[in-house]
C-alpha cells in the first residue's frame, strides 16, 4: 500500500518526500514547507499586525481632537503633527498591507518652531501619551560630541529605553523629542575650523539616529566602556520632534523676500503678516540661521507655532481637561473648599505670563506665588468658597472668603 500524507492525503513520490510519526502517521515535504512558514516565515507580519491590535491607528482628525483638548489655539500646528504621527505609525503598522512593488514609506520626522511656552513639548507629550507609546525629552543644550565632557547624543534613546521600561521592542515605537535645537545652530553659514563639540558636532551625532541606524546603547546610560553590556536599539521606527524659538529667523527670512514687501505687488507688509512670518520659512532659511543642510533634510515636516496672544492665554488657564484652574479647583474640592476666579483676575494672570515672556508655561509660577498664603490655610477652610479678585494678582490683596450654605431639601 503507498504510503500518504496524514495531513493532504498527498501520496509519496520523488518530488514530495514523507516524513513517519508514531502510529503510522505521515507529513508530507510541502505540508513541512507549510507549516514552517506558518510558524516562522510570517512571525514578522504577525507580531506587526498584534502591536496594531495594540495600538489602533488613530485618524488624523481624531489626533487632533486629542490635541484640542490640551492645547488651545496653534490649529495650522497640530494638523501637521497630527498629519506626521498618522503617517508614521500607519508606515509602520500597515505598510504591509500594500504589496504591489517595493516603494518604501520613509518616515517624517517632525521640527516645531515657535516662541518658549508656546506647546511645542505639550503637544508631543499629549499624544505620547494619547496613544501609550514611550517618551524622552531631552534639551539640545546639554548634548556633546562622543568623548567630550556632556551627554553623548545616544543617550537619548537609553531614556526612551527607560521609559519604555526596558521593553526594547516598545521603545523602537517611540517618540523622541529634542528641545531648543536652535541653540546648537553653528553661528553662520561658514563652518569653524576649531572644534565645535556642543553646536554643529551635535547636528552631526544627531543624524545617524534620526535617519534609522542599529545603535548600541547603556541601559543605564553615561559613558560607555568596552566591559558593560549594550542594548542594541534600531531607530528605523522611531518618531523624533525637534523644537526650538529660532529667535532671529524672522529676520532673515524677510532678508530674503524683502524688508518690507511682499511679493510682485510690493505690498507693505502689516502687523499681522508680520507676526506670521515664521509660516514662510523655507529649508534655506534654517540653513543660514546654522542648521546643517543633512539635519534639516531629516526633519521633513516643519509647524510654526504663534505667540500666545492674551486671550488664549486666559483660555489655557481654564478650558484644557488638565487646566490650571481646573486642578486647583480639584485640590480645594479635596478639602471641602470651593474655589472661583473672578475673570478680571484671570486676564491679569495672562497679562503677567505675557509681561514675563514665558510664556504658558509661566502660567503655573505665577499661581503658585499667588495661591501660596490660601494654600497654607487651606485645612482649615472647609466649607468655604475662596473667590480670586483681580486685587488679588495685581495688589497682594486677600482672597474674599463666603461660608457655603448649604439649602434646605
Amino acid at each position: 500500500m503507498q504510503k500518504e500524507c496524514s495531513f493532504c492525503k498527498a501520496k509519496e513520490d520523488i518530488d514530495n518526500r514523507l516524513l513517519a510519526g508514531e502510529g503510522g502517521v505521515y507529513i508530507c515535504e510541502n505540508c513541512v514547507v507549510s507549516a514552517n512558514k506558518i510558524f516562522y516565515g510570517d512571525k514578522e507580519e504577525a507580531e506587526v499586525l498584534a502591536v496594531d491590535e495594540d495600538l489602533r491607528l488613530f485618524t488624523p482628525k481624531e489626533l487632533k481632537g486629542v490635541l484640542d483638548d490640551f492645547v488651545i489655539g496653534q490649529d495650522d500646528a497640530k494638523k501637521v503633527f497630527a498629519v506626521s504621527v498618522y503617517n508614521h505609525y500607519k508606515r509602520i503598522f500597515k505598510q504591509h498591507v500594500v504589496k504591489d512593488d517595493d516603494t518604501e514609506i520613509q518616515k517624517s520626522n517632525v521640527l516645531f518652531i515657535g516662541p518658549t511656552g508656546s506647546g511645542k513639548t505639550l503637544m508631543a507629550q499629549t499624544l505620547a501619551k494619547f496613544l501609550n507609546v514611550p517618551i524622552a525629552i531631552t534639551d539640545a543644550t546639554s548634548l556633546t560630541e562622543a568623548g567630550y565632557v556632556g551627554e553623548d547624543v545616544e543617550n537619548i534613546l537609553t531614556r526612551l529605553l527607560q521609559a519604555a521600561n526596558g521593553d526594547v521592542k516598545k521603545a523602537e515605537q517611540g517618540i523622541v523629542f529634542i528641545d531648543e535645537l536652535d541653540k546648537i545652530a553653528r553661528m553662520g553659514e561658514n563652518r569653524s575650523i576649531t572644534r565645535d563639540v556642543s553646536g554643529e558636532g551635535v547636528q552631526q551625532a544627531l543624524l545617524k539616529i534620526i535617519e534609522g541606524s542599529q545603535v548600541n546603547i547603556s541601559a543605564k546610560g553615561g559613558r560607555k566602556h568596552p566591559n558593560q553590556d549594550f542594548d542594541q536599539i534600531d531607530t528605523t521606527n522611531i518618531l523624533f520632534v525637534c523644537g526650538g524659538a529660532f529667535d532671529g529667523l524672522d529676520d532673515i527670512i524677510k532678508k530674503r523676500i524683502g524688508n518690507n514687501t511682499l511679493g510682485f505687488n510690493q505690498t507693505k507688509r502689516g502687523k499681522e503678516e508680520s507676526d506670521t512670518i515664521l509660516d514662510l520659512v523655507e529649508p534655506d532659511d534654517l540653513v543660514s540661521y546654522g542648521l546643517i543642510p543633512e539635519l534639516i533634510g531629516r526633519l521633513h515636516s516643519v509647524a510654526t507655532l504663534q505667540q500666545i496672544s492674551e486671550e488664549s492665554m486666559v483660555r489655557i488657564l481654564t478650558e484644557p481637561k488638565n487646566s490650571i484652574v481646573k486642578q486647583y479647583k480639584k485640590l480645594f474640592a479635596i478639602d471641602e473648599v470651593e474655589l472661583s476666579f473672578e475673570e478680571s483676575s484671570l486676564l491679569e494672570i495672562a497679562k503677567l505670563a505675557l509681561k514675563r515672556k514665558t510664556g504658558a508655561r509661566g502660567l503655573r509660577t505665577i499661581m503658585e506665588e499667588i495661591m501660596l498664603d490660601v494654600m497654607y490655610e487651606l485645612p482649615e477652610l472647609a466649607g468655604y468658597e475662596v473667590i480670586i479678585s483681580e486685587e488679588v494678582v495685581t495688589k497682594n490683596a486677600k482672597p474674599i472668603y463666603q461660608k457655603i450654605i448649604k439649602k434646605s431639601a
